[in-house]
């Protein structure tokens, strides 16, 4: 059996047929349903004339239908292209025709955009609308749109996965800067990762062979012991549609998906305890503050006995927080990964039983290295030295049409590939490593380099402060000066001096902000992670 997600759900499909692959509120649908719908869905795109490699878009919010055109696009041996539902026209139209997009689903509120630019994409062979309301203008998409169940009903059968092995799979990433970018994998090789990386996470051996899935489904399905994962941040990012989705349900899971489309912790706890969730996603301390705050404030009002696990990747999770949800669950392990798009490099493991560990400290994963910013020699342990963490083992192929950004991140030292994200961290004398932050967003003042994410956490500190973004300013004295925006927690009343002037107690003076402004909400993406521009705009005004 191909090493192939599609082919590993189908045979969970055959094996649970009845168990639930999907909830969303009142909706439920089985694995015989999803299978015989992305099914469907797959035939009606090769009707359209899509075949293998073919790109299918998916502009949609959290759905059983966004999972059902993964599937389906897998199953065709095409690729499923993420669509960040919150861009408008120039991004939209950029992303779809950079991605050579064949077809594209899209959700009817999205569709007055779709059908502004539609005209200009004449590789685009099928629009298919799910039905959600109206756009802000009245509308639902383009004229010859077809809507989601009169094209899967309209399907000449079911179609199966029939791999030839070399399907790729790829996420589209905004990253912190510059445009879109795919970031591509070979699909066996991809799927093969978290073949051996994700049952680990649930108590089992790693699996060798893609067979092995459906029986352990079966097995994990009659004992009720299946994982029920639930997804913070949306799908449309990869911590959200690869931890909360794809691979739960390689063994026969359940992918619960919230129904409002903005984060809110009182939903978020509600859901856990009525669909009795045991792993839920999310994206550091943007996700885990306020629903730390809400066990704070009811702490008696939710059932949280059956959740177990708890993953974060993509921003800062600091160990008072993951302290304080586990005094509220004993049970609760909290898996802290730091990793990208581009591949994962190490990760903190937190329970009631682990002693505290220092925010931004991860155990470096064995096919990782960090490496002076010149490459020609590991950072020594405990040397204090500043190096470029290189994430080896699953290295992505590259980025979509870019050779040239392929070839700046994607690097080979001493015979093997690493992928160089930009990611800066010194090594403790006892391996650990510590993350400073991401190298292309630090900070040159005055000769001295400040990386944000350090400061960000140092503000953090202070029990007013609900988040933080650091960023640079340029200036005429030192180039750039330290700046950034803060938000209050409720009934907060701290002013920026306060802070600062508690700050200046764990940082150096250099690194502490020259401009910090109190705003009411942090500029983040719906995925939790930073968005440094917005939050330079909050303080020039620009």
């Amino acid at each position: 059996m191909h090493s192939h997600f599609s082919l590993i759900w189908e045979s969970v499909a055959d094996a649970v047929p009845e168990h639930v692959a999907l909830i969303q509120g009142e909706r439920r649908i089985s694995w015989r349903d999803y299978e015989d719908r992305a099914a469907r869905l797959a035939q009606g795109l090769i009707d359209a004339g899509l075949s293998h490699d073919s790109k299918v878009g998916m502009y949609l919010y959290n759905s059983p239908e966004y999972a059902e055109t993964n599937f389906a696009a897998m199953k065709i041996g095409g690729v499923p292209i993420n669509v960040n539902y919150r861009y408008l026209d120039d991004e939209l139209h950029y992303l779809l025709e950079n991605a050579d997009v064949e077809a594209l689903v899209f959700h009817s509120s999205l569709g007055d955009r779709v059908a502004r630019i539609c005209d200009r994409l004449p590789m685009l062979k099928a629009m298919i609308c799910v039905d959600d309301g109206p756009a802000e203008d009245g509308s639902t998409g383009p004229a010859s749109a077809i809507t989601y169940e009169a094209f899967l009903s309209q399907a000449s059968g079911t179609a199966r996965t029939q791999p030839k092995g070399d399907e790729i799979y790829m996420l589209y990433t905004g990253g912190t800067t510059g445009m879109p970018k795919g970031v591509m994998y070979p699909l066996d090789g991809f799927t093969e990762f978290f073949m051996r990386g994700f049952p680990p996470m649930i108590g089992l051996p790693p699996f060798e062979t893609a067979d092995q899935f459906a029986p352990a489904a079966k097995q994990l399905a009659d004992a009720n012991s299946a994982v029920i994962a639930m997804s913070g941040p949306p799908l449309m990012h990869g911590t959200g549609c690869w931890l909360g989705l794809m691979f739960p349900h390689m063994l026969g899971g359940t992918a619960v998906l919230l129904e409002n489309r903005g984060f809110k912790p009182e939903e978020v706890w509600t859901t856990i305890e009525r669909d009795r969730i045991s792993q839920i996603v999310i994206v550091g301390d943007a996700f885990a503050k306020p629903l730390l705050r809400a066990l704070e404030t009811e702490p008696d009002r939710w059932d949280t006995s059956t959740l177990k696990l708890m993953i974060s990747s993509g921003a800062m999770f600091t160990t008072p927080v993951k302290r304080g949800l586990i005094d509220h669950i004993p049970e609760l392990a909290i898996a802290d990964i730091l990793g990208s798009t581009e591949g994962g490099m190490g990760q903190s493991i937190m329970t009631k039983d682990t002693p505290a560990s220092e925010t931004a400290k991860f155990t470096l994963l064995p096919v990782a290295k960090v490496l002076l910013p010149d490459g020609s020699r590991e950072v020594v342990p405990g040397s204090g030295e500043v190096g470029m963490v290189a994430q080896g083992g699953m290295v992505p192929l590259g980025y979509y049409k870019d050779p040239e950004k392929s070839a700046k991140t994607f690097k080979e030292v001493d015979g093997k590939r690493y992928a160089f994200i930009g990611d800066m961290a010194t090594v403790e004398a006892d391996g650990t490593i510590n993350l400073l932050g991401r190298g292309s967003n630090c900070i040159n003042t005055g000769g001295e380099k400040v990386f944000p994410e350090e400061v960000e956490e140092a503000l953090k500190l202070h029990p007013d402060v609900a988040d933080a973004l650091v960023f640079g300013l340029e200036d005429d004295r030192f180039g750039n000066r330290v700046a950034g925006v803060i938000s209050l927690e409720h009934g907060g009343t701290a002013e920026a001096s306060d802070i600062l002037e508690a700050t200046r107690s764990v940082l150096a003076s250099y690194k502490l902000p020259k401009d910090l402004l109190v705003v009411s909400v942090v500029p983040r993406a719906p995925n939790g992670k930073a968005d440094y521009k917005a939050a330079r705009a909050l303080m020039t005004g620009g």
